[in-house]
């Protein structure tokens, strides 16, 4: 069944979402409950989808993939922009595909607003970028951005995430080469399916060790020589700064602007714990999620299988 033909009134289709802050567990859940209920994953992480950053995004393995299929990874190359609307395009084609062979489709990551396109069926604007004006508003601080897109869409001010620059700009953007506010031209028609949102919830100081062993974990797997190999293979420092926190910092530490390896890492686990506060701010703004204390794979059995045999 087409996207189309799924957005005639009939019964929904089910989608169970798994997310949270990163380094929380969402991946190995994710494969626990695939196994238990006859599912597929479809990856919601912004930098998984492509090839070549695998210790820098805790990509699943090869042998993880083997156990359930992924769908979502490595579908990009890194020096290309892979847009929300190419992502929305290919995230529903890959869940109508799984729910055409009679299984359940799994959305596990922790970008929200990936998240939000599919279980809110929010609508991409299809404006092109302007690469000129985006270059303006680059150079524009970012809270100076936030006022100007509260003056001119307050709607889309008060759910987009503030301290993502890209974001910002993108909203911003839309607002002014077309004239209308970006929330305006996100219509969001009917949900597609019905989803259960899965959290999953650490006390603070454990997230932060789970964070800083995952760190240490991702260092002593190779991950500087990773992007030693990405910067081979042509990939600028410029790019590298704009694929996260891990190639920001391991790009700068490559420069020379870190005296050695360890004073990075330092740097780059108060910035991860930084990121999941955000992380955390925007998921719980939603009362949808039902929140698992640490990876409670019994209750979230017991959710799903609820979940399941509910009545569309």
């Amino acid at each position: 069944m087409s996207v189309a033909e799924r957005e005639q009134p009939q019964r929904k289709g089910k989608v169970v979402v798994v997310l949270g802050p990163t380094a929380s567990g969402k991946s190995a859940l994710g494969i626990q409950l695939a196994q238990r209920f006859n599912g597929e994953i479809v990856s919601a992480d912004s930098r998984q989808v492509y090839r070549g950053l695998d210790i820098g995004t805790a990509k699943v393995t090869p042998e993880e993939r083997a156990l359930v299929p992924h769908h979502l990874l490595d579908v990009a190359d890194p020096g290309d922009v892979y847009s929300a609307a190419r992502f929305r395009e290919e995230a529903l084609a890959a869940i109508e595909a799984i729910l055409g062979r009679g299984k359940l489709p799994l959305l596990v990551g922790g970008s929200p607003h990936y998240i939000q396109l599919v279980v809110d069926n929010l609508q991409v604007p299809q404006v092109p970028p302007d690469p000129e004006l985006r270059r303006q508003l680059e150079q524009r601080p970012l809270v100076e951005l936030v006022a100007e897109l509260e003056r001119r869409d307050p709607r889309a001010a008060a759910r987009i995430d503030r301290r993502n620059p890209r974001r910002v700009i993108r909203a911003l953007e839309v607002c002014l080469l077309t004239g209308r506010p970006f929330s305006e031209q996100q219509g969001v028609p009917a949900p597609l399916y019905e989803s259960l949102l899965l959290g999953i919830h650490w006390p603070r100081a454990e997230l932060y060790r789970r964070i800083d062993q995952r760190v240490d974990e991702r260092l002593r797997q190779g991950m500087v020589d990773e992007v030693r190999r990405l910067l081979a293979q042509g990939l600028s420092h410029e790019r590298l700064e704009a694929l996260g926190l891990e190639y920001r910092f391991i790009s700068r530490l490559l420069r020379g602007e870190y005296e050695n390896e360890a004073e990075m890492a330092e740097h780059l686990k108060h910035a991860i714990h930084d990121f999941a506060r955000r992380q955390l701010s925007w998921f719980r703004r939603d009362q949808r999620i039902i929140w698992l204390e640490g990876a409670d794979l019994a209750r979230a059995e017991v959710e799903v299988a609820r979940f399941l045999e509910e009545e569309g």
